[in-house]
């Protein structure tokens, strides 16, 4: 064979299931089909718009946004080409570090194609048509996912746009129609309403972010609401035409909003096509494949990681894969992964959450009280002048567990580790309570809802 293991993808689950086979002295390497590494994770999509979203974040904590925004929109187009100089300056660096660790490691990177020729090979085409054929021990599958783009809809890269190319316009529009409640939806909407776009969203359900608790939603909403964000919720979209100079969306209740842009953000679908699997004796439904938990698919030497396979689809949750498939495929020390994983949403403000939601706990017919601290309630809050933020913790009333942790508002993807780790570790309310906190912080907030937890627990058993 011409490789211990063949990764096919380098976006962040080909990148650690790399890394992990070259430390475990094994030949390793990486097909990648794009001219430049780091997948969708990189190049279009988590750390684009993330770096974007920064400098709209920025633009609404100076307080200035209405200063900062001429009536005649000549500096809103000056803050997208920071927006856009930002994020392209984060992949630049990023693809440096991510290029220089590989080379580091050992890891051969082979551009071009990847398609099956049997269980064990692959064929190679490069950019001009030569093709390669390589042979590995073990195969990694690692392509990841696309924006879903049906065929109804007249994309065009400039007026009607998916969330990959929205990355890269250079002419902020003055008005936008997003389509989705969804996560990648609400970034975006977050990202030009700060810029003084005005937005409105279409959604078919009742919330944004649907299956999010409704009280922290709600923040997010007012937020949306105070940049001047317009909602159709419980709206489906019936066509979609591009027109002279603007857009015209027709909703299934006859309304009619013409916008200089939409935004298509319903759903991705997975990079499996080209790879013909088939050959392979793969087993996959509608391009998703299949695997069981050591990431084995119907084929036990070859895995499948990341958002090929589905849910939940996260670049944190993709590098873990990676990871233990290799530790697998090589007889390595396994582990067993978090049991709670963490979710952001970086909208403006961020939300993020691990465990159980209000209405999932209550579904189970769990007896459990309900700890909440707002950022206005405490001195750091106060400081940075954060009034909406909320940190809401679920807890057994039985045990005293932590059953989930629910944060909007500054810092919220960084805050929500603290309680993904008391869960993790088995510990309860009381050791949030125990523990001392820097003063003045956000994550003081904890030690706040953790004993109105612990005073409605005690009145429980002390009514």
């Amino acid at each position: 064979m011409d490789y211990d293991v063949l990764i096919i993808g380098s976006g962040p689950a080909g990148q650690h299931a790399a890394w992990q086979a070259a430390r475990m002295g094994k030949r390793a390497a990486i097909v990648e089909r794009k001219p430049k590494i780091g997948g969708a994770g990189l190049q279009t999509g988590t750390i684009p718009s993330k770096a974007m979203r920064e400098v709209s974040y920025l633009l609404t904590r100076s307080g200035g946004m209405r200063q900062a925004l001429a009536p005649d929109g000549r500096n809103r187009h000056g803050l997208l080409a920071d927006a856009v100089r930002r994020k392209e300056g984060v992949i630049a660096q990023q693809e440096s570090v991510i290029l220089q660790r590989l080379l580091r490691h050992g890891v051969a990177l082979i551009p071009g194609e990847a398609a099956f020729v049997d269980a064990h090979t692959v064929a190679v085409t490069d950019a001009v048509g030569h093709t390669l054929r390589i042979s590995a021990h073990f195969i990694v599958l690692a392509t990841g996912s696309r924006p879903r783009r049906p065929a109804e809809v007249p994309f065009d890269k400039k007026t009607v746009l998916d969330s990959t190319s929205i990355l890269n316009i250079r002419h902020l529009p003055d008005s936008l129609l997003v389509v989705g409640g969804g996560v990648i939806a609400c970034e975006f909407v977050s990202i030009f309403a700060a810029l003084g776009v005005q937005v409105c969203v279409v959604d078919s359900h009742a919330q944004l972010l649907a299956y999010l608790s409704e009280d922290v939603v709600s923040v997010l909403a007012d937020s949306f609401l105070g940049m001047g964000v317009a909602f159709h919720m419980q709206e489906r979209v019936t066509e979609i035409r591009r027109e002279e100079s603007s857009t015209l969306t027709i909703l299934e209740s006859g309304k009619q909003i013409r916008t200089d842009a939409v935004l298509y953000a319903q759903g991705r679908e997975p990079n499996s096509a080209s790879l013909e699997v088939t050959r392979a004796g793969i087993i996959a439904k509608d391009g998703w494949i299949a695997v069981n938990p050591y990431f084995q698919t119907s084929v036990p030497h070859i895995y499948a990681v990341g958002d090929l396979i589905g849910r939940p689809a996260l670049a944190s949750t993709g590098m873990e894969q990676g990871r233990m498939a290799v530790l697998h495929a090589f007889g390595g020390e396994q582990y067993a992964p978090a049991e709670n994983l963490p979710m952001a949403v970086y909208t403006i403000p961020e939300i993020s959450y691990v465990g159980k939601t209000e209405q999932e706990v209550q579904r189970e017919n769990i007896a459990y009280v309900v700890g909440c601290a707002y950022f206005k309630d405490s001195a750091r809050g106060q400081i940075i002048g954060d009034a909406q933020g909320l940190l809401k913790l679920v807890v057994d009333a039985r045990n005293e567990k932590l059953l989930g942790v629910h944060i909007v508002g500054e810092q919220a993807s960084e805050l929500v580790h603290i309680g993904q780790l008391v869960m993790n570790l088995h510990g309860t309310v009381r050791d949030l309570v125990n523990n001392v906190f820097n003063y003045p912080t956000l994550a003081e907030c904890y030690k706040i809802a953790a004993l109105d937890c612990t005073y409605q627990l005690d009145q429980r058993k002390n009514p």
